[in-house]
């Protein structure tokens, strides 16, 4: 996740030809917000019909589109994870 993260990083500046995650940026965090509501609906939905491959593959999605919401808001996933440290320990 943390490759991922680096990765999702150095596309933030490319230029929008160059990749669909730097055109997602480039769509700005309205567009990118709305991916990870998609993505989201899209996960729950395959985990109510039962189908492992697809929930995957949409989880998958999910967390790309959630790292790049992170990333555009300058929010490491080490805050995140630390946070979820923080609410587990209580």
């Amino acid at each position: 996740m943390y490759q991922l993260e680096q990765l999702l990083a150095s596309r933030k500046s490319a230029d929008p030809a160059s990749s669909y995650t730097a055109k997602l940026y480039a769509s700005g965090t309205k567009r990118i917000a709305q991916k990870v509501g998609e993505e989201g609906v899209e996960t729950a939905l395959a985990a109510t019909v039962n189908d492992r491959e697809e929930l995957t593959n949409e989880a998958s999605d999910l967390m790309y589109h959630l790292l790049v919401l992170l990333q555009d808001q300058d929010l490491d996933l080490s805050k995140v994870i630390g946070r979820l440290r923080e609410r587990h320990e209580k």
